[in-house]
């Protein structure tokens, strides 16, 4: 016995320095043929008794089958799934397969991230939530928020943590020493740090555009240093950009803690290396995750995310990824496992206005970022080349500098990105630029800090001025800019960018869950990067203004880090439950939400449940609660095979319920799907329990179309105990109006007490 843990503990030392030199300059692929990056779920119930731990059997199974570990093997995964990561061969590949103990080979995947005012917003200042939130930010303290993505600026003032008692003490993480960052970079805020790139350089062959000298969790991009103070970062007053914004940066959880895993580098984020941080996460003692990233729709099995995040929600991991910024088309939602909390974007009631003037004296708004100098003057207005659409578009090399040499370009919006457009028309000589939306992205505005003097500006504004551009004449304009605006009405409104339903991996899980603020949002920001993240801009600021679901994201986390700390017995499904039956689907215009796509009321394929109201949610009434069992259950409702749900739950041995369904997971919510018949029933069972108080009664309320009826059995529900269980069953029937239907209709289900409303947002779809 002896012998072979030498042997092994000899395999895992190789294993070890192989993944060193991944790491390092070493080229995995540098002999024998180009290798590529796996994923390999194994069944932990087949690793014999002679391996002390799971990287141990890992490596030795490799050796057994004549591949190298100490070249091969990238990461061994053991909390939040179980298996390893490989760089491997051609031939590799069917040895491991017909291995025993191995249940999946997966290809890695590239992941893309989802790229101040926020706490007065959404209530978390108000006098009179102020007693409680005091309260919060103490609990929280024992909340540790891990943030998934391009690493931390640790510099910055936000992560100042000198008020803050020590870290907890389930606390394990470490700050893991790399270039530019020692140990010292963490402290009471920032209590961990590790980056993961195996899997980045072994996909780029051991090089990738990481650089030497920057192998470590030093944000070099922004975005991740911007989500993880937006989730919780520290009050800092004088906070803006550029004089935008100005006021108290706060993250949504000022006094939990920070712990970041950065797994994405310049061409992306590898699933290997984002398992690898999860797998960490967990194992470190974070108590919530945030993920501002994903990738295109796929079977949860061979989904990374839900594979990972599925082993984070079973040890009682709060895990929150963005929809994705591929709205306002529909079916474009990403990260859509039921255990994940899934979030689209809306706007603020803040704004950034500038303007657009014409020589008739018309001043067309729009809004902008820029930081301006000196008075506004008329200038020359040029809308590219009537012989090329693309100059319109502003593409790199297509406008001609003597065209646009010192004169205002309006540009169309998309192929692009908008920032990239200004840097185009500066560098061919242009003095301004009027950002003008198409169709794809309707009225909606982001405002972005160029480098040159530009408003952005809706499609009906840009319809008029490319009217008047293409009239003929010598067309003028000139930008000025407005300053910081707020109490913007409507607000807030979806964001046209945020991802829409239906879910296309089971459309009987409505996604996203709800919406929170993801548009112009004010947080911190790396100190070697320009705002607009280009190469060219020299501008440094330690906060920046961007938009997208990678920032609604984070503000979730932050809230759902609150609710923890507030109910340290609530599961994970549980403190989303209370999110999104909480949530409101009413502007500040008393009027129901808007789409900024074209200005149309918004659906819950595009809201969810509704936007976020975090005082509600810490008093929900009731919850859905949903177990690892219940889970189960529902992956075998979809048919997965009994080797696809043990690679999700890490469990040896399944057994799936008789005739379950998709629909009948405890979900806090309702996705409807009726064939087109005349007329077709379909029936869903829900359990609620009580987090309210004791002898509270509710009576449910049921709203949606003609073309479908709805019946709840029982119609009341009485409670006579706090954490009593009382469940119920929904009868939907598609009659004979509905049967024609090409579009989707909504609905809503509400459980209504003296003190509570406990509301569920319903999605009908029509198919054959």
């Amino acid at each position: 016995m002896e012998g072979t843990h030498l042997l092994l503990s000899v395999l895992v030392l190789l294993a070890s320095h192989s993944l060193a030199n991944v790491n390092g300059d070493t080229d995995v692929s540098s002999s024998g043929g180009t290798t590529t990056t796996y994923i390999v779920f194994m069944d932990l119930a087949a690793m014999p008794a002679a391996h002390p731990s799971p990287a141990h059997w890992h490596a030795a199974h490799l050796q057994s089958l004549s591949i190298d570990p100490a070249r091969h093997l990238l990461y061994s995964y053991s909390v939040a799934a179980h298996g390893f990561a490989a760089a491997l061969l051609p031939h590799h590949l069917p040895l491991l397969r017909d291995s025993p103990g191995v249940l999946q080979v997966v290809p890695d995947t590239v992941f893309q991230l989802h790229t101040t005012r926020t706490p007065e917003f959404l209530g978390l200042l108000s006098p009179a939530y102020q007693p409680a939130i005091h309260n919060l930010d103490a609990a929280s303290h024992d909340v540790v928020i891990g943030v998934l993505d391009t690493g931390v600026w640790p510099e910055s003032p936000s992560f100042a943590g000198g008020d803050l008692p020590p870290p907890p003490a389930h606390w394990k993480g470490v700050c893991e020493v790399g270039v530019d960052f020692p140990a010292s970079a963490c402290g009471r805020k920032l209590v961990g740090a590790r980056s993961f790139s195996r899997g980045f350089r072994a996909a780029n062959g051991g090089r990738g555009r990481m650089g030497v000298g920057r192998r470590s969790a030093r944000d070099r991009d922004g975005h991740g240093t911007h989500t993880a103070t937006t989730a919780a970062g520290a009050a800092v007053a004088n906070a803006s950009l550029f004089g935008y914004a100005t006021g108290t940066a706060r993250g949504m959880a000022p006094g939990a803690r920070v712990a970041a895993y950065k797994v994405c580098w310049p061409e992306g984020c590898l699933g290997s290396d984002i398992l690898a941080g999860i797998d960490s996460a967990v194992a470190d003692g974070v108590g919530v995750l945030s993920l501002s990233l994903g990738g295109g729709a796929a079977p949860y099995y061979r989904d990374t995310v839900a594979v990972g995040a599925f082993g984070a929600a079973a040890a009682g991991v709060f895990v929150a990824c963005s929809a994705g910024n591929s709205g306002p088309s529909g079916a474009t939602v990403a990260n859509s496992a039921p255990w994940v909390a899934t979030v689209g974007a809306g706007t603020l009631d803040r704004d950034f206005p500038a303007y657009v003037t014409l020589p008739s004296g018309a001043r067309l708004a729009g809004v902008s970022l820029y930081a301006q100098s000196g008075r506004p003057v008329m200038l020359p207005l040029v809308y590219g080349d009537s012989r090329d659409n693309a100059s319109k578009l502003c593409l790199s090399g297509t406008l001609n500098p003597a065209s646009v040499r010192g004169k205002i370009v309006l540009c169309d919006r998309g192929m692009n990105a908008r920032v990239e457009k200004g840097a185009v028309v500066k560098a061919a000589g242009g003095a301004g630029m009027v950002l003008a939306n198409t169709a794809a992205s309707g009225e909606e505005l982001v405002a972005d800090s160029h480098l040159l003097p530009a408003v952005a500006v809706g499609k009906s504004t840009g319809d008029k001025i490319r009217d008047y551009a293409q009239r003929g004449g010598r067309p003028m304009a000139m930008l000025s800019f407005g300053g910081t605006a707020l109490g913007i009405r409507p607000s807030p409104v979806v964001a046209a960018f945020s991802s829409r339903g239906p879910n296309t991996v089971v459309p009987d899980i409505l996604k996203p869950d709800m919406i929170g603020p993801g548009v112009n949002i004010l947080a911190g920001w790396s100190g070697v990067k320009g705002p607009t993240g280009l190469a060219k801009d020299g501008r440094r600021t330690p906060f920046n203004i961007i938009s997208g679901t990678s920032m609604s994201c984070p503000h979730i986390s932050g809230l759902a880090a609150l609710l923890k700390a507030a109910h340290p017995n609530w599961s994970p499904a549980a403190i989303k439950s209370a999110l999104m039956t909480t949530t409101y689907t009413m502007d500040n215009t008393n009027s129901s939400l808007r789409d900024a796509a074209g200005s149309s009321p918004a659906t819950p394929f595009g809201f969810g449940a509704g936007h976020v109201d975090p005082q509600k949610a810490l008093s929900p009434g009731l919850v859905y609660d949903i177990s690892t069992n219940d889970y189960v259950a529902f992956l075998c409702s979809l048919d997965y095979s009994a080797t696809h749900i043990r690679v999700i739950t890490k469990m040896s041995n399944v057994s799936c319920p008789p005739r379950s369904r998709p629909g009948d997971l405890n979900y806090p919510s309702f996705s409807v799907v009726f064939r087109k018949k005349p007329r077709h029933v379909v029936r869903y069972r829900r359990e609620l329990t009580n987090v309210g108080p004791a002898m509270a009664v509710y009576d449910v309320k049921v709203s949606g179309p003609a073309s479908v009826g709805v019946t709840v059995t029982p119609a009341k529900l009485v409670f006579k105990k706090v954490g009593q269980k009382q469940r119920y069953y929904v009868t939907f029937e598609s009659k004979a109006a509905g049967a024609g239907r090409a579009k989707p209709d909504f609905g809503w289900i509400s459980w209504a007490s003296d003190e509570h409303v406990v509301r569920s947002p319903v999605a009908y779809t029509w198919k054959m």
